[in-house]
C-alpha cells in the first residue's frame, strides 16, 4: 500500500508533436514503475505516489529517450499534494540515449509466454506489488534464461529492497544474457558502489559512460566512484556533468561536488552546492545534516 496521496503532475516541452510519447515513472527507493501515454499538450499525471526520488523516462519510438529525476515531497508539493515537473525533450538528447538499443539474436528468441510474464509484472509494479512482480519475473526466467531485461528487472526489485549481494548477482546474469545492454551495466556499477567496492565497479561505471556519455546516471556513478578512490579531479568532471543532464539526480551529485570544494578550502562553491542541493529537497532525509553541514561553512 502507498503511504501517500501525492501526485506528479507533468509536461513536456520541446518535443513538436507528442502523440508518439510516452512516459515511464520508475521508483528509486521502491519498486514501481508505470506507463502512460501524454495528451496532445504533452501533459501526463501519476496518482497515489509515495514521497521520494523518482525517474521520469520520456520515449519516443524508434528514437530514444530523455530522463529526469523529480523529487515527489509534501514540502514540494503542498497542500494542494501535487508536484508540478516540466519535462524537455529533445531528439538529440534521446538519440544518444536509445531506450531499446540494438536487440541481440538471444533476445529476439524470448518466447511470448516469458514476455507475457514480464508485461504483467510491470502491471503488478505499477499496482504497488513487488512481490507479485518478483514471481512474475521469475517465471520470465524460468521459460527463458536468456531473458536479460527479466535478470536486470529482478535484479532492481532485490537492489531496492535491500538484498545487495542478490542484485549484483541477477545484474551479473542480465549481462551475461546480453553482455551489450546498457541497464544491467550500470546498475551493476551502482550496487558495487553502494558495496563500497570502487576499484571493482570501475571498469563497469567506465564503460557506462563510455556506451553513453549523455546519460546523467553513469556519469554520476563513475564520478562517485573516483570520489571513493581519492580521485577528486576526475571526480568533479563527471559530477558536474550529471548535475548539468539532470540537476535534480538522485544520487546528489552536489553532496560530493560540497566534500570537493571544502577539501579544497572553497567554501563559497561548497556553500552553493549544498544550497542548490537543499532547494531541490528541503524536506528530503539528508535535509537537516545539510543544514547544519550549511551552517559549519558558514560561520
Amino acid at each position: 500500500m502507498v503511504s501517500s496521496s501525492l501526485e506528479l503532475q507533468g509536461k513536456i516541452t520541446g518535443a513538436g508533436s507528442k502523440r508518439q510519447l510516452r512516459v515511464t515513472l520508475f521508483g528509486v527507493e521502491t519498486p514501481y514503475m508505470e506507463t502512460i501515454e501524454v495528451n496532445r499538450a504533452g501533459e501526463f499525471h501519476f496518482r497515489a505516489l509515495a514521497p521520494g526520488n523518482y525517474t521520469v523516462a520520456v520515449a519516443r519510438k524508434d528514437l530514444g529517450e530523455v530522463r529526469r529525476t523529480v523529487v515527489v515531497s509534501a514540502a514540494l508539493a503542498g497542500p494542494s499534494g501535487v508536484v508540478h515537473a516540466t519535462i524537455p525533450y529533445s531528439s538529440s538528447e534521446a538519440a544518444a540515449n536509445p531506450s531499446g538499443g540494438i536487440v541481440s539474436v538471444r533476445q529476439l528468441s524470448i518466447p511470448g509466454t516469458a514476455s507475457a510474464k514480464y508485461a504483467e509484472a510491470q502491471k503488478r509494479l505499477a499496482a504497488h506489488d513487488p512481490d507479485g512482480a518478483a514471481r512474475l519475473l521469475q517465471e520470465a526466467i524460468e521459460a527463458a534464461p536468456q531473458y536479460a531485461s527479466a535478470w536486470n528487472a529482478l535484479g532492481v526489485i532485490a537492489f531496492q529492497t535491500g538484498e545487495d549481494d542478490r542484485a549484483e548477482s541477477l545484474f551479473r546474469k542480465s549481462l551475461a544474457a546480453d553482455p551489450g545492454a546498457f541497464e544491467p551495466l550500470v546498475n551493476l556499477g551502482g550496487v558495487l558502489l553502494k558495496r563500497n567496492a570502487p576499484e571493482d565497479a570501475l571498469q563497469f561505471n567506465q564503460r557506462a559512460v563510455h556506451n553513453r556519455p549523455e546519460d546523467a546516471l553513469a556519469n554520476a556513478q563513475l564520478g562517485m566512484n573516483y570520489f571513493q578512490m581519492g580521485q577528486f579531479d576526475e571526480a568533479e568532471q563527471y559530477l558536474l556533468a550529471a548535475k548539468r543532464l539532470d540537476p535534480a539526480q538522485f544520487s546528489q551529485p552536489q553532496l560530493f561536488l560540497a566534500d570537493i570544494y571544502a577539501r579544497r578550502g572553497n567554501r563559497s562553491a561548497a556553500i552553493q552546492e549544498l544550497e542548490d542541493l537543499l532547494a531541490i529537497r528541503p524536506d528530503g532525509p539528508l535535509s537537516d545534516r545539510i543544514r547544519r553541514d550549511l551552517a559549519h561553512l558558514v560561520h
